[in-house]
């Protein structure tokens, strides 16, 4: 008989047993992923740090939300020892000290997270209600730098010498001399249709990078800025309509559909004094069929260097072109039976030689030019990927990228001598790599995850020996919830192809049962979504929908695998087709499974993730059940630049563009289908799901719509996106 003190040890020993397994039981809900007062940071902390040019230090923003530490810290790479990067109350003092600014702006502006700093990492250029601001740190002044608040101010920057900013106003440019005082215009025609050093829509979304509008380019020197000027007078302007408003908000922006007139690029040079701007030569090419894809300059600031294309990109130009004469001659052309996809500028050695990143032979690597665009060598090699250039070391000869080598789900860290030899794995964890190396190449800070574990972030030298774990970022909240193992694993095409994917099974997975599977689906030309790193909240959501009998399957058909541009080359012209097709092949390697419910699968997806399930579930009778996000339901509606890519034009391509499009096969709906869209979506307009939901409803077809007010391409207001969630989560439990 266990005797009182006895049984209570045993109880405690008893409870303290079954706590892991007490821990683990907790389901998730919409609140805990979406929620925005109460939903659970399931990602943990990854620091916000950018490395100082002294190439020890490292800049730490911290999250505002601990009043004893500063806002920005100074760190000592190797040690972790802080000090405040700056003096926010001597900051903050002159900020509140200028006429138009209240206490709590000032306040606001020297406790932000970041700055735009210049070259030598002493002052600030801050962009504030419409003006420009300069700041020393550490003194007691802030220069205002333009005082025409009606008028914004865009596309700011330091010379590389930090005397001068350049910005873009009312589509013209600028520069201002800070140690006079000084503004100087230096272009004067910037107009709404002519748009100088400023990217329009299309240029900025598919060549220059996102949100990125900035269109001029400092020489090395400062003596000189080369800028592209676009001329929007012959692009059709699209209309989006805001309907929140009592009166709506309406707004026009030029957007080049397929096939339609793209806006006229120009290239010039003006020197940061003034005078007139030197036009470089490009008349080789045909105006309207010209894409200037990237500018950069020499390292001795003589040469423009610039890529060109023409509009379908079956071929890229790498142009220098003399910044004094404009005169121009090609280096070498990259050519393609299908598409050349434009990367990066060159990336330029102590020399004067560069490299250069190609997938001319249907893979992406490294090749090493001399100065004057002759091959040297090529440096990488291979069926697997580089992914990018991370730093160079010019004294020892080493050139330190990302790529795929070890892994196609996963990108690890290398370097690689230039001449092609010993080429050195430096991260060695399973996983997923992102390094970013200190000036001078000595050191670099990792953020590593997999497919189960968040973000963590470590100090490595450049050997790869690591120096010291900056932030370990164990997420206890995880530890409480009951979630699937997420497993890795391929399944082969009826051609071979191993296509990657991922399968989260229910927490309580009885290999007895037989389960429905929920497919996620992007698609897309080069764009994986099976990837051993962490998946933030739709990962969970999908965990989510997992813990109630649903297997999560996410499948990359060959051309979104990632797996070299000669993976990519079969959907030429021809979107939709290919696609599916390896999709089907995935689910018949699912049905073959004991477990799996062939009756029973849906799919979903956003963007072009959103084309392939409206594609597949009017193509296909493999699905009992669709969400379709962002459709482009079109190609004839998407942008010219990336449609025309992998397209061609409509003109060129007439019968692919009507085979690929789900407005053709809407009389052929299968299954049930939840179509959502951004009621302002200024990327895949609504437009698109508009004109889908007209032949569904010609062609008697039901579905179910979802329109969200002030929303674009995503979904972003909290309180929206956790309706969008719930609604998608009870459609899926009603139909599938």
């Amino acid at each position: 008989m266990i005797q009182r003190k006895d049984l209570a040890s045993f109880v405690l020993l008893l409870f303290a047993t079954c706590l892991p397994t007490l821990a683990q039981e907790k389901l998730l809900t919409i609140d805990d992923i979406f929620d925005p007062a109460k939903h659970v940071n399931f990602s943990g902390t990854v620091p916000n740090i950018r490395w100082l040019k002294d190439g020890t230090h490292y800049l730490l923003t911290n999250d505002g939300s601990r009043k004893d530490v500063p806002r920005l810290q100074k760190v000592d790479a190797v040690t972790g020892n802080a000090v405040p990067f700056l003096d926010a109350a001597k900051m903050e003092a002159a900020f509140a000290a200028i006429p138009g600014i209240s206490a709590k702006d000032a306040k606001q502006i020297a406790n932000r997270g970041s700055y735009q700093m210049n070259h030598a990492e002493t002052a600030a250029l801050i962009n504030f209600s419409n003006d420009l601001y300069y700041y020393e740190f550490g003194g007691d002044k802030a220069i205002k730098v333009t005082t025409n608040a009606a008028d914004e101010e865009v596309g700011e920057t330091f010379s590389p010498n930090d005397r001068m900013i350049g910005f873009v106003r009312k589509n013209d440019m600028f520069v201002f001399d800070i140690a006079h005082g000084t503004e100087r215009r230096l272009t004067t025609d910037g107009s709404p249709k002519i748009l100088n050093g400023r990217l329009d829509w299309v240029y900025q979304e598919e060549l220059y990078g996102r949100g990125n509008f900035e269109a001029y380019w400092w020489s090395p020197d400062s003596k000189m800025l080369v800028y592209l000027r676009l001329d929007e007078n012959p692009v059709h302007q699209f209309t989006v309509v805001d309907h929140i408003p009592y009166h709506q908000t309406v707004e026009q922006t030029p957007y080049p559909q397929a096939g339609d007139p793209n806006p006229l690029v120009q290239l010039g040079v003006v020197n940061a004094d003034g005078g007139e701007t030197r036009w470089i030569d490009n008349s080789k090419y045909t105006p309207a069929d010209l894409l200037i894809v990237r500018v950069s300059w020499s390292p001795d600031s003589g040469r423009v260097v610039y890529q060109a294309q023409n509009r379908e990109q079956t071929f890229l130009d790498l142009n220098f072109a003399d910044a004094k004469t404009g005169k121009t001659n090609t280096a070498f052309r990259e050519n393609s039976k299908t598409w050349v996809e434009a990367i990066d500028n060159p990336t330029w050695l102590k020399d004067g030689s560069f490299l250069w990143q190609s997938a001319r032979n249907g893979w992406r690597h490294l090749y090493h030019y001399d100065k004057d665009g002759k091959l040297m060598r090529q440096v990488t090699d291979g069926k697997w990927e580089v992914r990018s250039i991370d730093s160079v070391d010019g004294a020892k000869q080493f050139v330190y990228f990302s790529g795929t080598e070890h892994s196609h789900v996963a990108s690890q860290s290398y370097r690689i001598n230039l001449d092609g030899t010993g080429m050195q794995r430096l991260t060695t964890a399973e996983g997923s790599h992102k390094a970013t190396f200190s000036p001078g190449s000595k050191l670099f800070i990792d953020n590593w995850s997999d497919v189960n574990t968040p973000t963590q972030t470590r100090l490595y030298d450049a050997d790869g020996k690591l120096v010291r774990v900056i932030e370990e970022n164990k997420v206890e909240a995880l530890k409480q919830y009951k979630l699937g193992p997420a497993e890795l694993l391929q399944v082969k095409t009826r051609d071979s192809f191993p296509m990657e994917a991922m399968m989260i099974k229910p927490p309580d997975f009885d290999p007895i049962k037989k389960y429905p599977v929920l497919e996620f689906t992007y698609s897309g030309p080069h764009a994986p979504q099976v990837r051993n790193g962490w998946g933030s909240t739709t990962y969970m959501w999908h965990q989510m929908i997992a813990q109630q009998g649903y297997i999560i399957w996410i499948c990359d058909n060959r051309t979104a695998s990632g797996k070299g541009a000669e993976s990519e080359w079969p959907v030429y012209q021809n979107f939709g087709e290919l696609e599916l097709r390896d999709l089907e092949d995935g689910l018949m390697w699912l049905k073959s499974q004991p477990y799996v419910d062939g009756s029973r699968i849906g799919i979903w997806g956003w963007s072009y993730g959103g084309y392939m399930t409206s594609y597949a579930l009017t193509h296909s009778q493999s699905f009992k059940m669709g969400i379709a996000g962002g459709t482009v339901a079109d190609w004839r509606d998407y942008d010219s630049i990336y449609t025309e890519r992998y397209m061609r034009t409509p003109q060129n391509n007439p019968e692919g563009y009507k085979k690929s499009s789900p407005v053709n096969a809407a009389k052929d709906l299968h299954g049930k289908l939840l179509l959502i869209h951004g009621a302002i979506d200024d990327n895949v307009h609504i437009q698109n799901t508009v004109q889908f939901v007209y032949e569904l409803q010609k062609a008697g077809k039901q579905f179910q719509l979802m329109i969200y007010p002030k929303s674009r391409h995503g979904v972003t207001d909290p309180l929206l996106l956790k309706h969008m969630r719930q609604m998608m989560t009870d459609f899926i439990k009603e139909n599938l």
